[in-house]
Order: structure tokens, then sequence, then C-alpha cells
């Protein structure tokens, strides 16, 4: 089960953990098959209001890949990044742009008021800031990351409609590292939604959640 509660004091707990290379010498490569991933939306709540001015609002998840080891599941290194000198620094750094994350490469986060890139088909899982794991056992990995919205590029005043999930192993190599830049048009009605996720094949639940932005 998920812990229900986050705070924003994980950024401290952050800078403290061990590197993901020495993480990931502790689990040998093992085939994908069959396997259960969760993925948890804390925020934003269904029906939530965010943010001010369209900006200062969070995406903030939890995935849990059961039966998986930690090289399996697409991480590549904790980090904390952002826009401007925050992009790509140490003490954990991670490039800061729109699509696939140089850190997470399976996630694939969408929203369909997006107005930069391919629009609702972009894939935002780059523009995340804060990435770790926060739990790992013989079988399982759970991997907690989180977005604070710094620019009004995704609506205000305006309904939003979040969709979150892992790409399948799509080049099968065993690990989940396979989301795009931007996911296709399958139906090619000019948006990207549920149905567009599942032709381009996902591994996970597909996390979802209406709100509004301000």
């Amino acid at each position: 089960m998920f812990t229900k509660v986050k705070s924003l004091l994980c950024v401290a707990v952050c800078l403290s953990f061990a590197s993901s290379a020495s993480l990931a010498d502790n689990y040998k490569h093992k085939p994908t098959e069959s396997k259960d991933i969760n993925i948890e939306l804390f925020a934003p709540a269904k029906g939530d209001k965010v943010g001010v001015d369209g900006r200062g609002w969070f995406i903030d998840i939890a995935i849990q890949f059961e039966e998986t080891q930690l090289t399996n599941t697409g991480f590549s290194g904790n980090q904390i990044t952002g826009p401007g000198p925050h992009d790509n620094v140490n003490p954990f750094p991670g490039t800061f742009s729109p699509g696939a994350d140089d850190r997470f490469s399976g996630l694939i986060v969408l929203l369909n008021t997006t107005t930069i890139g391919a629009g609702s088909c972009q894939n935002l899982a780059n523009l995340f800031n804060l990435t770790g794991v926060t739990n790992i056992t013989d079988d399982d990995v759970e991997i907690w990351d989180t977005w604070l919205v710094g620019a009004p590029l995704f609506g205000q005043a305006t309904k939003s409609k979040t969709l979150i999930a892992i790409a399948s192993d799509l080049n099968g190599d065993g690990i989940y590292n396979d989301a795009p830049a931007a996911i296709p048009d399958a139906n090619n009605d000019g948006k990207c939604n549920k149905s567009d996720l599942k032709a381009y094949g996902v591994a996970s639940n597909i996390a979802k959640s209406r709100f509004y932005i301000n």
C-alpha cells in the first residue's frame, strides 16, 4: 500500500539519497514479463482548483513496481532539477524540458491543456523536478516523482485533465524505458487521450484527474 500523505520535506530527504548507481548495483537484470505496475496520483485531486495565474501547482505521483528490480524500472538516477540555473546541476542532475524523462524513461505524463510542443500528445515527464526511490524490497520497487509547474503553459482559468502511465516494454529489452517524446495521435482526431495511450502501449494503470487551473 502507498503512504497516503506526502510532504515537501521529501526534498531534504532526497538530498541524502545514495547515488542511483550504487542502488542499481545491488540488482541483477531479469525479464519483466507479467508485472504489476501501479501509479497513485496524489495531486491534483479530482475537482481541485490549483495554482495562481496558471502556475505554482503540482503533479505528484508514486509508482510501485511489483516483482520488478530497480534496473528494470527505467529509473537511472535521483534528480532535483528545474528551469534556468537548476537544469542538470548537482547534487542530483537531471535535464529539464518537455519529452521523455532522462532519469525515469518509462513515464508518460499528458495534460489536455498543454500549449507547448505536441499539445495534448506531448509527454511532459522530463519537466518533473524531484525523483527518488522510496522503497526497495527483494521483489518490489517504489518511486516517487513530483513536478512543480512554474510557468503558465498549461492553461489558465480552465478545466484540465492529466493522464499518467508507464510505457510498455516495446523494444523487449526487459526495461520500462520506452516512453516517447510525444505519443502518436492514433485516431488522427487532433488530440491525445486514454485511447491513444492504450494504442501506444502501457504497462501500468492510467492514473487520471480532472481539475481546474486558476
